[in-house]
């Protein structure tokens, strides 16, 4: 609750000890909860962007934004929290002169942002978000510049959501999967975009040597999702080696090495399916 005592000053400052105790016990909250520092800290730009892959930029004007929508920072995200919250008071000077002006209508010159997707990240003018938050208002006028992504801007709340996104983005650019593939390819382990990667490739280099041609790599996308992987799910379902909360491309990468494992061979049908299925050897 934003109060008004008649003096800008004194109300000023209180609403820095406001917004500084209100840091402080959101992230005496987050330890009691065990959450990782990456969920309560502001978002770096520069992380989500190489996370992503940047594709362009391009400038949209001033705009009126939801202050909500605004996760993270350009070179400030030690300074503030996830809801722009001062982190210390090293600045509190400029904030409370910035909430006086504001309190006493003061013209507050528009801030400047990154948009990527829903979300934005200051440029400049962290402090002015910072007021405006403390004091409960929920839109801001900002000049705003979009950034146009390889992957698109989803599911980006934590650093660990980062690091997926990260190596999906270096899959999808060495086997660039389209349409029901790619969302076909989904995993929760990070590192599992690598062995997704290397698994179709060595397949191709096989085909290639086998039928003496060259594919690019559109080709060896769509030649293994229709020739490998979606034959080989089916026969995943119909043995019923599938997990219960196992994604088809986990299920996929885990059979296959169970599979090679015992048998050594990279062909499927439904005999090297049983020897998986029942860990032992195929018969000769």
């Amino acid at each position: 609750m934003v109060r008004d005592s008649g003096s800008p000053r004194v109300d000023a400052e209180s609403d820095f000890l406001r917004a500084r105790r209100h840091q402080v016990l959101s992230g005496l909250a987050a330890r009691l909860r065990n959450d990782t520092d990456d969920v309560v800290q502001s978002m770096s730009f520069d992380d989500v962007v190489e996370a992503l892959g940047r594709r362009a930029e391009n400038y949209l004007g001033t705009k009126v934004i939801p202050l909500d929508a605004i996760v993270g920072s350009v070179d400030k995200v030690r300074d503030f929290d996830r809801r722009f919250r001062p982190t210390s008071a090293r600045s509190r000077q400029r904030w409370e002169r910035l909430a006086r002006a504001s309190r006493t209508g003061e013209v507050i010159p528009p801030i400047d942002v990154y948009q990527v997707g829903d979300y934005y990240f200051v440029s400049d003018g962290h402090h002015r978000v910072s007021v405006a938050r403390s004091m409960g208002v929920d839109l801001i006028e900002a000049r705003v510049t979009a950034i146009e992504t390889f992957l698109a801007p989803v599911g980006i709340g934590a650093r660990a959501d980062l690091e997926l996104k990260h190596w999906r983005r270096l899959m999808l650019q060495r086997v660039p999967f389209t349409g029901e593939a790619r969302a076909a390819v989904a995993v929760d382990n990070p590192f599992d975009y690598g062995v997704i990667a290397e698994t179709v490739e060595a397949w191709a280099a096989r085909m290639m040597h086998a039928e003496g041609t060259y594919m690019d790599k559109e080709t060896m996308a769509a030649r293994w999702y229709a020739e490998e992987f979606a034959p080989v799910l089916e026969l995943i379902e119909e043995a019923g080696v599938r997990g219960k909360d196992e994604r088809p491309a986990e299920a996929y990468l885990r059979v296959a090495g169970e599979r090679y494992r015992l048998i050594r061979e990279h062909e499927w049908d439904a005999e090297i399916m049983d020897a998986v299925k029942g860990k032992g050897k195929r018969k000769k």
